[in-house]
């Protein structure tokens, strides 16, 4: 049966990065990166967090797992607040929560065997037997599909696709039960991409992982997911399952995106898809709908107040003042001086 706590919780959590105030030097204002986010991840579950570059979908995720703070709200784990823990009990919470790299390689020591890099973790973490720390390192190799005797090789002679799998590895020794997986598929050939997406499913069945998927990608999210989060400068504006946001999308932003997004046999609509210019800069964002300034459908009300995430069915959820009438988004006239984001 499934608990009724969600196994993660994030609650009206925001981020401010960088702003400094220093003797003869400008004050410059810190960064809003994240603003009163909240999310639930249930057991089990894969959420993809989507949005544009730079809408702060990594310093949300690197927040999560620890390695960014939050500048307000809260991180709960089963029910229980992440921040401020026991030694002890912050090391377990850290090992539940598990992040891995955009860039597998980049997070590997180049002087160091891949088995030397795993076995490490383990010890860390209190395994002591180099005999016990060898056989893991062997298994959990063989469980992503590597030669367990590859544990000699050295990063530099694995493709793209094989540090997808050494990371995944390493990150699974230490028996999380929630991955944060940034853009795990970016950089890799198609062919490379369906591999891994596969390798990924077979992990969440075979150890009972739960997914905070973190991507652009529409095509990836809409095989992998079981619900979507919207991401815009910092902020969710529309989150669902994946099957009602990818057939029934309400937010403005939301179906640009989808809109535009390509595919083998075209875009997903024959819509004149437009957008007015590009995302402000988060470090000056305005009062309002942080997309007020691009959306085809802007009234006066979105320049002055700052929508809610709203449901407006079971488990579909909008930040959109105009979310009754949000499918009128493609019937608008293209504005003056629209960029188009898709062809």
């Amino acid at each position: 049966m499934t608990s009724a706590t969600p196994l993660l919780s994030v609650r009206n959590a925001s981020v401010l990065l960088g702003g400094r105030k220093g003797f003869l030097r400008k004050t410059v204002p810190p960064v809003r990166a994240v603003t009163d986010v909240s999310l639930e991840l249930r057991e089990g579950e894969i959420l993809s967090l989507v949005g544009e570059s730079g809408c702060g979908k990594t310093t949300l995720g690197r927040t999560i797992v620890g390695l960014q703070r939050e500048s307000a709200g809260q991180i709960l784990l089963d029910g229980k607040e992440v921040g401020g823990q026991p030694t002890e009990m912050a090391r377990r919470t850290r090992k539940a929560i598990q992040y891995v790299h955009q860039d597998a390689g980049a997070a590997l020591d180049p002087w160091w065997s891949i088995g030397r890099t795993l076995a490490e973790g383990l010890l860390i973490h209190g395994v002591r037997g180099a005999g016990e720390r060898r056989d893991r390192v062997a298994e959990m190799l063989a469980a992503v599909g590597l030669d367990p005797g590859w544990g000699r090789r050295y990063p530099h002679e694995f493709s793209g696709g094989q540090l997808r799998r050494v990371a995944l590895a390493r990150i699974l020794l230490l028996k999380p039960r929630l991955l944060v997986l940034d853009e795990p598929t970016s950089g890799l050939d198609m062919s490379v991409q369906a591999t891994v997406l596969n390798l990924l499913l077979e992990l969440r069945e075979r150890f009972s992982l739960t997914y905070l998927f973190i991507s652009h990608d529409l095509s990836v999210v809409e095989r992998l997911s079981d619900r979507v989060a919207i991401m815009y400068l910092g902020r969710i504006v529309e989150t669902a399952p994946a099957r009602r946001i990818f057939t029934q999308p309400t937010h403005p932003y939301t179906r640009i995106l989808l809109a535009a997004a390509p595919r083998l046999n075209g875009r997903r609509g024959t819509e004149n898809v437009v957008v007015r210019g590009d995302p402000p800069s988060p470090a000056h964002v305005r009062a309002g709908c942080a997309f007020a300034d691009r959306c085809p459908i802007v009234e006066s009300i979105c320049r002055d107040e700052v929508p809610t995430l709203a449901e407006i069915t079971a488990g579909h959820r909008v930040a959109c003042h105009k979310r009754a009438t949000g499918s009128a988004v493609m019937e608008q006239p293209a504005p003056a001086g629209a960029a188009r984001l898709a062809s």
